[in-house]
């Protein structure tokens, strides 16, 4: 019940942001939570989590030694052509694979509530009727209905489906249903998703967003409150940088500049930085030894339950 379950947590989610907290529409494309650099300090605990993905948050503390020894069977599973080198695009490719890893687990899980079968192809009437079909929208006469929303979200549903559904034939493979739940991680996908915060955030429906309705869908706060210094500072990117014409308001293309920032390859960047840090020989390339040597750069003195981690690193 993906669309059912994303729309009850987004309303609990809402619910529960203090109103001073900010609402972020950006989707984040770097590879870490975490500052790279702090006042020029270089930050490896960002390197871990772009290094090992999610993996980094189960970290648990492990010696030095145990800490080689895992990563070493790391390094086995990034180095594809097992000629005892890691090039920049071998480990690229990995902190790639990392930092999908969440979508595929995610696409993986969904499917099997979905389609319990394995069908081949997912059909969007079933997907319909597991999602919705509990609900009368015949009897949704304005928005105060209390099942108006849920058929605003069943509209969106369908438009996404239709969209992600290549061939035409109302029904979607498992990659194109993944596509589906994650539009904004795919090109052909994006336009879904500024069409779907365009109206959210256009609420007189003019076709671009004021910074009135900029500020609303960011801070929930009334009107008589005095607003913190974030909704200040929003108001100012709003005016210098969102709005890239002046005209005082975002149309879809500023919109989308700022809900999906150009693409930057964080993946290629850390890859790049990676082996400037460990590859003492200045080939460009990096051993298994130079690697374990540069351990702490990696995994710390930290390493996760790789058990688990490599039976999902097979997918890579």
């Amino acid at each position: 019940m993906h669309s059912f379950i994303y729309f009850a947590s987004f309303l609990l989610l809402v619910s529960a942001i203090p109103k001073e907290e900010k609402i972020d529409r950006v989707y984040d494309r770097d590879l870490s939570g975490k500052e790279h650099f702090d006042n020029d300090i270089h930050n490896t605990e960002y390197d871990h989590e772009a290094f090992l993905g999610e993996e980094a948050k189960s970290f648990d503390n492990l010696s030095p030694e145990e800490s080689k020894r895992r990563l070493g069977v790391i390094v086995d599973k990034i180095d594809k052509n097992k000629d005892g080198f890691i090039t920049r695009e071998e480990l690229r490719d990995w902190i790639r694979f990392t930092a999908k890893r969440y979508i595929v687990e995610d696409t993986n899980n969904q499917w099997k509530k979905h389609n319990p079968d394995d069908a081949p192809k997912l059909p969007w009437n079933a997907y319909e009727k597991l999602v919705y079909g509990f609900m009368d929208f015949s009897k949704v006469v304005n928005k105060d209905d209390e099942n108006y929303s849920y058929m605003v979200m069943m509209k969106r549903d369908k438009r996404r489906w239709q969209m992600a559904d290549k061939d035409g034939d109302d029904a979607l493979d498992k990659e194109e249903f993944g596509k589906f739940l994650h539009p904004e991680e795919d090109e052909y996908m994006k336009d879904v998703v500024i069409l779907e915060t365009m109206e959210d955030i256009d609420t007189d429906n003019d076709g671009k967003v004021s910074l009135k309705e900029y500020i609303r869908d960011l801070y929930k706060g009334e009107d008589n409150e005095e607003e913190p210094d974030w909704v200040k500072s929003e108001k100012e990117q709003f005016s210098t940088y969102r709005d890239k014409d002046g005209d005082g308001f975002l149309d879809i293309e500023e919109v989308k500049s700022w809900v999906i920032p150009p693409d930057f390859d964080h993946a290629e960047a850390e890859a790049r930085h990676l082996i400037y840090e460990a590859d003492y020989d200045a080939d460009e390339q990096l051993t298994r030894e130079e690697i374990l040597n540069k351990y702490d750069l990696f995994v710390g003195s930290q390493a996760t339950d790789f058990g688990d981690a490599l039976a999902r690193h097979d997918e890579f």
